[in-house]
This record gives structure tokens, C-alpha cells and sequence, in this order.
């Protein structure tokens, strides 16, 4: 990056990060542990052990990797209660003013999630902060895997735009997987507190590690200086 001609763009996570629904998260978990006879878990149990891909997580309570048939089961009953939870979810305290100081300032910023994509727009658009991004961008394909090819192509989708590039990129987002999705793209990184991690599990990322957005756009705007 070179100081002066670039300006740092961001690509921003949704579920726990923009979107204040970890506590929607864990009432979707519980509902699918059900399906398997696994007894409900905390918030913070969830933080200490969530992983990715997903059905290794849920390996994590049930000892083994859940059958392809209980994994279809439990993911389809987390998605159905999800939905019906996150429309009590609001945003993360701040963001729209964030989202918005960084689209007055001339830069860029985008949004890649790895909630499924026909899901996703409809509810950024409801939230009211589509504009603020030069795309939004959610899974296509099955769910459950990591985010890194994902990341791929969104950053191919943002050449197109400006010229965007991953080494002028800083993303956030609240897992381990925003980092490793980063890193395949080569991207930086900062991690979030307040999703789906504990801060000794991000810290592992060997990545910048904060507990408010406010924080992770400051140290964004470090990184171009």
C-alpha cells in the first residue's frame, strides 16, 4: 500500500459483527442440539468452542461428526428459528454512524457474509445501510463451510470496482474464519470481541484483536497511514 494514493477499503462481516444476533445464534444452536438430544449451551460455552466448518463444531458436544442426515436436520432447524429470532436482532451499538463517517470520507467498504446471499441483501436493505457499501455479497452454496473462496471471489468482484484490492483491505469481522479468509486473499485482519469468539480463541489469529467496531475502523485507518 502506498501512503498518500491509496485509501483503505473495507470488507465488513455481518453475523456478529454489524449484526447484534449472537444471542439469536444461540437460541438457533440450542434448537438443532435438540434434534440430537445434546443439552443446551451458554454463550460463553458457544464463544470457547465455536469453530468452522460448522458440523465440526457440532462434533465438539456430540463426541462425532454428526451423520449427513442429522447435519441436514440441525442445519435446517438452526436456519428456521434463526430467521425467526433475528428479526428482534438490531444492529451493533454505533455501526450506522461508522458506516457512514467512512462513506463521507470518500472510502470504501463492502459487505461479504457468509449468511446465504437471497437472505442477506433483503435484510441489509431493511436495516437501512445498503447504500454505504459498494457491495453486498452473502454465500452461495451450501452453508456450514469457510469463508476463504468466498473472499476470493469477492475481491474479483471488487477489482471491477475502483480497482479494489485485497492488499489495500482490511477485513472485520468476529471469527477466526474472517482472518484465515483474509489471510488466503492477503488481505489484514481485524477481530471482534463481541460475536462468536472469546478474545483468547481470537487472539490465536495472531491478528489485531478488539472489542468495539469503533476500534477496528481506527485501527483500519492506521494501517493506510
Amino acid at each position: 500500500m502506498t501512503s498518500g494514493t491509496t485509501r483503505t477499503h473495507l470488507v465488513w462481516d455481518w453475523n456478529g459483527t454489524l449484526l447484534d444476533d449472537t444471542h439469536a445464534v444461540i437460541q438457533a444452536t440450542n434448537a438443532a442440539f435438540a434434534e440430537v438430544e445434546l443439552a443446551p449451551i451458554t454463550l460463553e460455552q458457544y464463544r470457547e468452542m465455536y469453530t468452522i466448518p460448522i458440523p465440526r463444531f457440532y462434533e465438539r458436544f456430540l463426541g462425532r461428526l454428526p451423520t449427513e442426515a442429522e447435519w441436514e436436520r440441525m442445519d435446517g432447524i438452526f436456519h428456521r428459528y434463526y430467521a425467526e429470532q433475528r428479526v428482534g436482532c438490531g444492529l451493533t451499538a454505533g455501526v450506522e454512524e461508522l458506516l457512514r463517517q467512512w462513506q463521507r470520507a470518500g472510502r470504501s467498504q463492502s459487505l461479504l457474509s457468509m449468511y446465504g446471499h437471497e437472505q442477506l441483501v433483503p435484510v441489509v436493505r431493511g436495516y437501512g445501510i445498503e447504500p454505504r457499501f459498494v457491495r453486498v455479497e452473502g454465500r452461495t452454496g451450501p452453508s456450514g463451510g469457510s469463508k476463504a473462496l468466498h473472499m476470493e471471489r469477492h475481491f474479483e468482484a471488487l477489482a471491477g470496482v475502483g480497482g479494489i484490492a485485497p492488499e489495500d483491505s482490511v477485513v472485520i469481522g468476529d471469527a477466526l474464519d474472517d482472518a484465515v479468509a483474509a489471510a488466503h486473499v492477503g488481505a489484514r485482519a481485524v477481530l471482534y470481541t463481541g460475536g462468536s469468539h472469546s478474545r483468547s480463541s481470537l487472539e490465536g489469529a495472531g491478528v489485531p484483536v478488539v472489542d468495539s467496531l469503533g476500534e477496528a475502523v481506527a485501527l483500519a485507518e492506521t494501517f493506510s497511514a
